[in-house]
């Protein structure tokens, strides 16, 4: 499922914790490592000196891994990250984006220059973020958002792959209504249709989902789900992206909105792994 793996590690956090965990899962072990250390643009005539440090905080990365230095491709570069982060990503044409967050809202990403909020809202390929401040589990229960949209699709065949060879794992399916429907005659709402075409979908892939509905606050409920259930990771989909003529500014009005995808990335109990629409398919 993976080939190509990009890890955006600055050297603190979880990350590392998370890319361990992962390696562990079938579908990816075999997929290739590529660490990424971005040297500040402002590094300017000691560039020389902070590369140098940079393939420390890379080898010493690696050996912590456990990992065969030359399974891993180590990638240094000088610029700004969140822009860097991205174009790496392009070149290497990776299935998979590893980054640390601080898990700011909005308003203090924005502040903050905030790299992965930056990464996560521009990014076409599935990210996934680790927040400094949750521990992070083996990943046994997956828990997964589900819309019923094409989008939502990928997300969920991505959540059946990654379960389907972890031995006694697990998936459940979150769909949340914002209001009840009354059901059809068929004594079927909406919500059972979604969830029903999702677990035969799973069951499809090899996997049997536990289908579950509630109503309100989209973001508030997928959070307090995965809680519930302990989920150690969280899968969600989304169609919120900015439009490629404006990726060169700051978008405030989006990182001030109430985009699900960013409440859940801030509030979520797990790390979350974050599945885009590709460009194409818009």
């Amino acid at each position: 499922m993976f080939r190509n793996l990009l890890i955006a590690d600055s050297g603190k956090g979880h990350v590392e914790e998370m890319v361990r965990m992962l390696r562990d899962i079938p579908a990816v072990r075999q997929a290739r490592l590529n660490l990424l250390h971005v040297v500040s643009e402002q590094a300017g005539e000691d560039y020389a000196e902070h590369s140098q440090r940079a393939a420390g905080i890379a080898a010493e990365a690696v050996q912590r891994l456990g990992l065969n230095p030359s399974d891993v491709n180590t990638i240094i570069r000088q610029g700004d990250t969140k822009q860097t982060v991205l174009k790496v990503a392009d070149e290497l044409d990776a299935d998979l984006i590893v980054m640390g967050s601080r898990g700011l809202g909005r308003l203090q990403s924005i502040l903050s220059n905030s790299a992965s909020q930056y990464v996560f809202q521009l990014s076409t390929r599935p990210m996934l973020l680790v927040r400094d401040d949750l521990y992070v589990r083996h990943i046994n229960r997956v828990m997964v958002a589900v819309d019923g949209t094409g989008v939502g699709d990928d997300a969920l065949q991505l959540a059946c792959e990654l379960v389907r060879d972890i031995p006694g794992g697990s998936l459940t399916g979150i769909h949340i209504s914002r209001q009840d429907i009354t059901p059809s005659r068929g004594g079927k709402t909406p919500a059972d249709e979604v969830l029903d075409k999702a677990v035969q979908r799973a069951r499809a892939l090899g996997v049997e989902l536990k289908p579950i509905h509630t109503t309100g606050d989209i973001g508030r409920g997928v959070c307090q789900a995965a809680e519930a259930h302990k989920a150690d990771l969280l899968v969600i989909a989304s169609q919120d992206r900015r439009p490629l003529v404006a990726r060169s500014l700051v978008d405030i009005d989006r990182l001030l909105g109430s985009s699900v995808s960013d409440y859940i990335r801030v509030h979520a109990p797990a790390p979350v792994l974050l599945v885009r629409e590709p460009e194409g398919r818009r």
